[in-house]
C-alpha cells in the first residue's frame, strides 16, 4: 500500500510563506490523484487542494490565488506552496492520495491513504 510523509510545516508570522512536501513510497505515483487537507482544533477536516494524474488542480476558495499544489512524478512528490498566510490557515495538514481512482476529489472519504500530518501555525 502507499505511506506517505509530509513536511515543511512550522511557525510562520501573518503574509509569510511556506512550502509542504508529501513523498509517497508507491511506484506507481503518477497514477494516484493527490490532496491537501487541513483540519484545525475543534473543526471539521476541510478541504485544500487536489491535483490529479494529469496535472489538473483544484482548490479550494479560501486559499485560491494563495496555494499552488503541484506535483514530481519523477520524486513521487507532492507540494503546496503557501503564500500570503492567514491566522486562520492555522491548522494541521495532512497529505492524501486516491490509490484506486483517477478523479480527484473534495470529499475526505474518497481518499484511501494519509499521512501524519504537519502543523503550520500563522501568527498575527
Amino acid at each position: 500500500q502507499v505511506q506517505l510523509v509530509e513536511s515543511g510545516g512550522g511557525l510562520v508570522q501573518a503574509g509569510g510563506s511556506l512550502r509542504l512536501s508529501c513523498a509517497a513510497s508507491g511506484r506507481t505515483f503518477s497514477n494516484y490523484a493527490m490532496g491537501w487537507f487541513r483540519q484545525a482544533p475543534g473543526k471539521e477536516r476541510e478541504f485544500v487542494a487536489a491535483i490529479n494524474w494529469s496535472g489538473n488542480t483544484d482548490y479550494a476558495d479560501s486559499v485560491k490565488g494563495r496555494f499552488t499544489i503541484s506535483r514530481d512524478n519523477a520524486k513521487s512528490t507532492v507540494y503546496l506552496q503557501m503564500n500570503s498566510l492567514k491566522p486562520e490557515d492555522t491548522a494541521v495538514y495532512y497529505c492524501a492520495a486516491r490509490t484506486a481512482y483517477y478523479r480527484y476529489s473534495r470529499i475526505p472519504r474518497d481518499y484511501d491513504s494519509w499521512g501524519q500530518g504537519t502543523q503550520v501555525t500563522v501568527s498575527s
